[in-house]
């Protein structure tokens, strides 16, 4: 069974043949495997950490591809369900000349917005028996798959289960692209979650503050044990209620930033659950971050998310080989 189950959006990334260009412009699109949950399920998976997806797809080739991709990839999908009733969800991904990406989305609705609390509830003894639930804000945008995630991070707090949570802002994916209600939204899982990791751009969207040091503890909750802040090449930021403190970034052949985050997220979580009191042991937490920022960055390396997610060999020698 699982040791850690992530949990919401499963779709279709199209990642255009060239960088640098826009939507208009792209010639062309690969067809890659995506949505942040499941790349954070695939990062673990390869990264030698048992992994588990719960979610919805559409009954259509493009949901059938995205569940063999998973299951190629080690990753439990025993709990994903497919309906008829909305398509799989489509994204497609424009890079720019630095590796950064303009998002188009297609999901009115998509087959993931469609996850009940039922079919949670249905999956909660599979649930229980984890270490960790992972989950994003994404899910929380509308109904039923919102109360179908606040369902699942309810079971999973019974159970004592390691909660993870990335607020992903996509702010045009929220109704008429609402900063209060995207704001609200996105809350309703943050304080819900004892590790949280999110980059600079939401953090200060979330708190209105640029130092990430004062925009995290304006942000805490009593039940939070872990903040971490992404920042790119630069590495990453940690706060926890005992200690804060900064882990440099590596250099990498930057291509596509896409799934970086969620590698990085895979990372983490690996450290953590090998290392439970590392949130309490600042030494062990730097070593933890450093090893993520390594995930985070091979990732950017090649084109898409679940494609260009490493494993332990790419890992171990990238930081290894590295100052």
């Amino acid at each position: 069974m699982p040791e850690a189950i992530a949990l919401g959006e499963l779709l279709i990334d199209f990642v255009p043949t060239l960088s640098g260009v826009s939507l208009v412009e792209a010639p062309a699109f690969v067809k890659a495997a995506g949505g942040a949950p499941a790349n954070v399920a695939v990062g673990l998976a390869r990264l030698g950490v048992s992994s588990g997806f719960m979610g919805k797809v559409g009954d259509d080739a493009f949901g059938r591809f995205l569940a063999r991709t998973l299951a190629e990839a080690s990753v439990d999908v025993s709990c994903l369900r497919f309906t008829t009733q909305a398509r799989t969800g489509l994204s497609f991904v424009s890079l720019r000349a630095d590796g950064e990406r303009d998002f188009l989305f297609y999901r009115h609705p998509s087959a993931d917005m469609l996850y009940t609390p039922e079919e949670v509830d249905a999956g909660a003894a599979y649930l229980r028996q984890a270490k960790a639930l992972h989950f994003g804000s994404i899910s929380l945008i509308g109904e039923p798959s919102r109360s179908a995630t606040l369902r699942a991070v309810q079971v999973a707090h019974e159970a004592g289960l390691l909660i993870s949570y990335d607020p992903n802002l996509r702010l045009d994916l929220w109704p008429e692209a609402d900063e209060r209600a995207a704001r609200a939204g996105i809350m309703l899982g943050w304080t819900r979650a004892g590790v949280i990791k999110l980059n600079e751009e939401e953090l200060i969207f979330l708190s209105g503050k640029e130092d990430w040091v004062s925009g995290a503890r304006s942000l805490w909750h009593p039940g939070l044990r872990l903040l971490v802040v992404t920042r790119g090449k630069e590495g990453c930021a940690y706060v926890t209620t005992e200690f804060s403190g900064e882990v440099p970034g590596f250099e990498a052949a930057t291509i596509d930033t896409t799934g970086a985050g969620d590698g990085f997220v895979a990372g983490l979580l690996k450290g953590l659950l090998q290392h439970p009191g590392a949130m309490d042991n600042e030494v062990m937490l730097r070593s933890i971050c450093r090893y993520a920022n390594a995930v985070g960055a091979l990732t950017t390396t090649e084109r898409g998310a679940i494609p260009a997610l490493p494993d332990l060999v790419k890992v171990s020698e990238f930081s290894e080989s590295s100052p």
